[in-house]
């Protein structure tokens, strides 16, 4: 049996962020890449639990992109699609 999917609300306001640090100079830009990605895969997961998508089965690269642009980041690359279907797959 299939779980719908409820569209993601748009209409709530978006809690207050922390203020923002700067990040830590002289690392390869190796370790930047990899912490912007694993940044836009925590939003990712978060967007997609508040949708309804609770197991990694149900979200595939086209509905990960899809709320990739609702909440209004770049589209993922397959492997930041990855990411996000290994930590959903960890929340269980």
């Amino acid at each position: 049996m299939a779980a719908a999917v409820l569209p993601l609300p748009m209409s709530l306001p978006m809690p207050m962020s922390l203020p923002k640090k700067p990040l830590p100079a002289g690392l390869p830009r190796e370790w930047y890449i990899a912490h912007n990605r694993r940044l836009k895969t925590m939003r990712l997961v978060i967007a997609l639990l508040d949708s309804g998508v609770y197991e990694p089965a149900q979200a595939g690269n086209r509905r990960i992109r899809l709320t990739a642009e609702l909440i209004g980041v770049h589209p993922p690359s397959d492997i930041t699609c990855r990411m996000v279907r290994a930590l959903l797959a960890y929340g269980r």
